[in-house]
């Protein structure tokens, strides 16, 4: 039997398949799955890790697998921001002893990820982007953050969960009954800190474009049946990094991973065993 020699800390605390990490003001839920080349996966908005099963059924026989609820979703504690989530995953790298990882991002986590690519671009292998949000000044305009804010603060957030389930970004095409229970499991746990907290301070803010120069490969990917405006925003966002490829995922709305898993599987994987490079402690 292979000895685990991976790091074990009394301060993590560790609950069934999850351990739960103390940062800076908060407490993350993460997962740590499978051998090979450590690959982190950071979920989008309102979501948590659990988005991510499909992966890790498909892709820890090849890869590391390590995915976590950032701040304030899911059951990770604290406020999120986009500070805050570049921290973490620094103090999460760092407690996992990664010198260097890939990094695969969904919606708002592909910010999270491009952000990370501009800070700390020798800690990266490579980046999946998938579903990524416009990066412009003029911030998200596909959901309706205004709107959805009044609601919560008015009516509380059971309300906006269920006005949310409603939203084309959260609809799944798939009938499988698996993909459905997590998506629900997910939105239902959502806390809404980000939501409730003032504007200039959420990670719904307008984020800023990620430099060109960046040299680290790429790969932007969506469902075919994604809103236009994320096939728009992937699209510009491949146009702007001199090292992406793209790609498109068949009979996949906006959560393509969850609604066509064997299709997004096989892209990825493809990916990461060409960029990820061989794996580094």
């Amino acid at each position: 039997m292979t000895q685990d020699t991976r790091p074990r800390d009394d301060s993590v605390r560790v609950h069934g398949g999850d351990s739960f990490l103390p940062v800076d003001g908060a407490s993350l839920r993460y997962r740590d799955e499978g051998q090979g080349q450590p690959v982190i996966f950071i979920h989008g908005w309102t979501l948590d890790l659990d988005m991510w099963e499909p992966q890790v059924a498909a892709l820890s026989g090849a890869f590391r697998i390590i995915r976590h609820d950032r701040r304030g979703f899911g059951l990770s504690s604290g406020n999120p921001s986009l500070a805050h989530d570049l921290a973490d995953l620094r103090t999460l790298c760092r407690h996992l002893r990664l010198r260097q990882v890939a990094m695969v991002g969904m919606s708002q986590g592909a910010r999270v990820a491009l952000e990370f690519a501009r800070s700390f671009p020798a800690a990266l292998s490579c980046l999946v982007l998938d579903g990524p949000p416009q990066m412009g000044a003029a911030g998200i305009r596909d959901i309706p953050l205004t709107d959805y804010r009044a609601l919560a603060c008015r009516e509380g957030i059971d309300a906006f969960r269920r006005e949310w389930t409603r939203h084309p970004l959260t609809r799944l095409n798939t009938q499988d009954r698996r993909a459905h229970e997590i998506l629900s499991r997910m939105i239902g746990r959502y806390p809404g800190n980000d939501l409730l907290q003032a504007p200039g301070e959420s990670m719904l803010a307008p984020a800023p474009w990620l430099p060109s120069a960046m040299r680290v490969p790429a790969l932007v990917i969506g469902g075919e049946l994604d809103l236009a405006s994320r096939q728009a925003a992937a699209a510009e966002l491949a146009s702007r990094l001199p090292s992406a490829q793209r790609a498109t995922i068949p009979n996949a709305g906006h959560l393509c991973n969850l609604d066509n898993p064997s299709a997004y599987n096989e892209a990825i994987r493809d990916f990461l065993a060409r960029q990820a490079g061989p794996y580094r402690r």
